[in-house]
């Protein structure tokens, strides 16, 4: 079932293969300079980076494409790329340093070239340099059908992002999500996925059916999601490189918010039977399921850590919509929310340091995070309506469900977890219940 990439499976383009970019002239000798971000929580100041229109066929496009990726991060600010022009307009020859910093306050340059090569794959070059030592970081070259262009400029801007944070970009990666069309009651909704910025949206169901809370496995080849095909809420297991559907497990109740485990052995989620709603785990080979909470309340939302060793959920069980922490086997239950908002949704990052969660209160939602022992509660955003999010694979981003007022359609917006403005991301329509997918390798 998880024998290939959804890039592959969905004929997007060849594997994209890499190498460092070796050159002869001792002025490009790959040297670790000075230049290195770290990431911390409050707002930080994007360092400027100057990116070059690439050489050759598409080039511009992939500089484009980095420039946003970058620019997006709210790590990076692009300065005017026209200065590339006559700073560096010639790939294999040093740039012109001192006109950089004459024209720019930019901190880092990026040059670069894409080839046409004789067997029909498209080569991009490019070289990562520090403007105040002249020196250049990182060099690599990446090969690919030309219909995986887009992809490969995100793997620059990602190989970028991490030589100057030491942190994995997210760049590289796609979304599931849910596309609503029409109107009530007649509402069509229908899974699909896209790259992290929109682009290359493909559809995954038809839209005969109402789906909800697509979820990635560890990797990209299959995802779970709730399914009304036969009338009630099902767990569904889908092949994203077939497209085969099935059933996940056959309950007497109902059964919704399945999350993989980190290494995809089991699923958990909430199946609700005899007027109880109880998170329970299944292995995924044995479909065999157990217990993990009980007594009195509602238990939902359920998300691992990433050990595996706990699982964040929320539950009513006090009274109140919160959020609450255990051990995998279902043990030791603790509340980690305070304060008299509703807290729902909770979602482990990826890094294990934060759980993002949903907080309702006085009439508005917002999106926060905190550390897994409750401390450190803080906002990134609120407006009229905000749910579902989910974490970009580095931990450092979040994109969630937004609708600005009443009756408005819901859309995806994404925003740091430092803090700053949220951004939207387009979609054909309206979107909502998205996932982040793991890096496409």
């Amino acid at each position: 079932m998880m024998a290939r990439s959804l890039f592959s499976a969905l004929g997007c383009a060849a594997a994209l293969i890499a190498a460092p970019l070796s050159v002869a002239s001792p002025a490009f000798a790959q040297a670790r300079g000075p230049l290195m971000l770290t990431l911390e929580e409050g707002v930080v100041r994007p360092l400027p980076i100057l990116i070059a229109p690439f050489d050759g066929p598409r080039g511009a496009e992939i500089a484009q494409i980095v420039a946003q990726d970058l620019g997006g991060s709210g790590v990076f600010q692009p300065v005017n790329p026209n200065v590339g022009r006559t700073a560096a307009p010639n790939f294999n020859a040093p740039p012109l340093f001192e006109q950089i910093r004459a024209s720019t306050d930019a901190r880092a340059l990026v040059t670069g070239e894409a080839i046409n090569e004789g067997d029909g794959r498209l080569a991009i070059r490019f070289r990562l340099w520090d403007v105040l030592s002249q020196e250049q970081l990182a060099g690599f070259q990446y090969r690919a059908d030309p219909n995986a262009t887009r992809r490969m400029a995100h793997r620059v801007a990602d190989s970028i992002y991490e030589r100057l944070t030491g942190e994995p970009g997210y760049f590289e990666t796609r979304i599931a999500f849910v596309e609503e069309s029409g109107r009530a009651p007649r509402v069509s909704k229908r899974l699909a996925v896209m790259d992290y910025d929109g682009a290359n949206v493909e559809y995954l169901t038809s839209g005969s059916e109402l789906v909800l809370t697509p979820r990635y496995a560890p990797s990209e080849q299959a995802m779970t999601y709730i399914s009304y095909r036969e009338g009630a809420p099902r767990v569904y297991l889908l092949n994203v490189q077939t497209r085969r559907q099935e059933v996940l497990g056959s309950f007497k109740g109902m059964s919704f918010a399945p999350r993989f485990s980190p290494d995809g052995s089991k699923v958990v989620m909430s199946i609700s039977q005899n007027g109880e709603t109880k998170i329970h785990d299944m292995e995924v080979g044995s479909r065999r399921t157990r217990q993990l909470t009980s007594g009195r309340g509602l238990d939902t939302a359920p998300s691992y850590s990433p050990d595996g060793r706990q699982i964040v959920f929320e539950s009513d069980r006090e009274g109140g919509q919160q959020i609450y922490v255990m051990d995998a086997n279902g043990g030791g239950a603790r509340r980690i929310s305070n304060g008299p908002a509703r807290h729902a949704t909770p979602v482990w990052s990826p890094r294990g340091d934060y759980i993002a969660f949903t907080r309702m209160e006085g009439g508005r939602f917002s999106i926060g995070v905190m550390r897994p022992d409750g401390s450190g509660a803080r906002t990134l955003t609120s407006s009229f309506l905000e749910e579902s999010p989910t974490w970009a694979p580095n931990g450092r981003r979040l994109m969630f469900t937004r609708q600005e007022g009443p009756g408005s359609p819901p859309q995806l917006w994404q925003v740091d977890i430092r803090g700053g403005q949220a951004s939207r991301v387009p979609t054909p329509g309206a979107a909502s219940d998205p996932a982040w997918g793991p890096p496409m390798r």
